[in-house]
């Protein structure tokens, strides 16, 4: 405490000095317009900017809720689209919502992992999607999640077609690159060009026809060959992947049936 005293009694005169520098600014700032003002709008710029930063901070925090009731919505859309839809609605499709919770991007056998499960209708077989295109197919179901096999994966077949002309193809990955995939199977008779439109031929009870795949980026035709060797660009963007959408089809039990009958 005395060496605090001592302190203080050495440096008085500096104190004293501030505190009335400290002072007579005020004073200049109260009584003077510009000063003033100055002063007032520097205060405002300050406030300004603190609330701007709460107002970024509260939307980043509200995000997530607001992209998960949008996926919802979206959802909600697609069902009623369905249901007004008769072509669509032969199909008995359905639409639920659902969150990317684990994913990968950079390997030969990608997966993705959802936040939903049995307990929500989840069933292996079902097709998954979002609103850019085809994502994959349900592979494992848990209580509460789902391992989904995704279109960037070597063991993933989807059946597309192209728009101009319906001719069939199969959706296959060679482990590259998550922006594009190949169409295998279509036949060296077609004329392909780049910009050909593909979207799922619904030839199978996991996808309705006409959910948007890619579209071709390139195609090659060997000579002596039967059919091309085609470059699809994908219009899932995988890397940014956060919400989809389950397909659940009510037909699908049945129409399976049939076709395990045939092996």
């Amino acid at each position: 405490m005395q060496t605090l005293l001592k302190i203080l009694l050495r440096y008085s005169n500096f104190l004293v000095f501030i505190a009335l520098e400290v002072a007579a600014f005020f004073l200049i700032s109260l009584n003077n317009a510009y000063p003033r003002s100055s002063l007032l709008s520097t205060a405002n710029d300050v406030v300004a900017w603190q609330n701007a930063q709460i107002n970024e901070i509260r939307g980043y925090f509200s995000l997530r809720s607001q992209n998960e009731k949008l996926a919802e919505e979206n959802a909600a859309l697609r069902n009623y689209i369905c249901s007004m839809d008769s072509a669509q609605n032969a199909g008995s499709y359905h639409y639920q919502s659902a969150k990317v919770v684990q994913m990968t991007t950079d390997r030969l056998h990608n997966y993705l992992t959802i936040n939903r499960g049995r307990k929500d209708g989840i069933r292996r077989g079902q097709g998954v999607r979002n609103e850019e295109g085809v994502v994959g197919i349900v592979r494992t179901v848990g209580p509460n999640y789902s391992l989904v096999l995704p279109v960037i994966n070597l063991n993933s077949n989807i059946s597309c077609r192209f728009t101009k002309n319906d001719y069939i193809g199969t959706l296959q990955w060679d482990g590259k690159d998550s922006r594009f995939a190949q169409l295998a199977d279509v036949m060296a008779h077609m004329t392909v060009n780049p910009g050909d439109t593909i979207i799922t031929s619904g030839l199978s009870p996991v996808f309705p026809e006409g959910i948007p795949v890619g579209i071709v980026e390139n195609s090659v035709l060997k000579e002596g060959e039967a059919s091309y060797t085609i470059r699809i660009r994908l219009h899932t963007d995988f890397k940014r992947l956060k919400y989809v959408e389950v397909v659940q089809n009510a037909d699908q039990n049945e129409l399976e049936e049939l076709t395990n009958g045939m092996d």
